[in-house]
């Protein structure tokens, strides 16, 4: 038996036909880039179990529940910042290498496109959608605040202040041009 028949009977060549196939029947008239997303998936889970780690290390009790107060400083927090990491036009440097920009959307908001091919398009798509980083950042803040509660609380009471203020100027704008019109 030569090599390269050899390796067509490994379990890794059979998983790889497997997802392939699967890819194409999931999606055959465009490429929803299958194995970008399960890369994204086995990442992240590798982060949240790198924070579990952590956690774990730190012999970290955990809460029976968790405070209302941080629950909304927590949704707030991971709300304003997914925003400001996937739409702001001040953090498109970051996006850029992986990025396309379309337009201008909103106040200090742009709207870009994933592009590239492989992890290139993935991460593209990941770092545009803030739900996508929503996600990643619920993870953050949450192992965050089992090691380090007061940091924590100080960052997501300034993201949260953030949101506020946000939501007022956006406001005073609606009004001001209400009294134009």
């Amino acid at each position: 038996m030569d090599h390269r028949t050899h390796e067509k009977n490994t379990p890794l060549h059979k998983a790889r036909n497997a997802f392939r196939r699967t890819s194409v029947a999931y999606s055959p008239r465009e490429d929803r880039h299958l194995g970008g997303h399960l890369g994204a998936v086995v990442a992240f889970g590798a982060y949240t179990a790198a924070w579990g780690a952590a956690v774990a290390v730190r012999r970290t009790k955990l809460p029976k529940r968790p405070h209302p107060q941080d629950l909304l400083l927590t949704a707030t927090a991971v709300f304003r910042l997914g925003r400001l990491l996937s739409k702001g036009s001040v953090t498109s440097p970051l996006r850029a290498p992986f990025t396309r920009y379309e337009s201008a959307t909103g106040p200090a908001e742009v709207s870009e496109s994933p592009r590239g091919g492989g992890i290139r398009s993935t991460v593209g798509e990941l770092a545009t959608c803030p739900f996508c980083l929503s996600v990643w950042l619920t993870t953050t803040f949450a192992g965050a605040q089992l090691l380090w509660p007061r940091a924590t609380r100080t960052v997501t009471g300034a993201l949260t202040t953030l949101a506020v203020a946000d939501t007022m100027q956006l406001g005073y704008d609606c009004l001001q041009q209400k009294n134009t019109e």
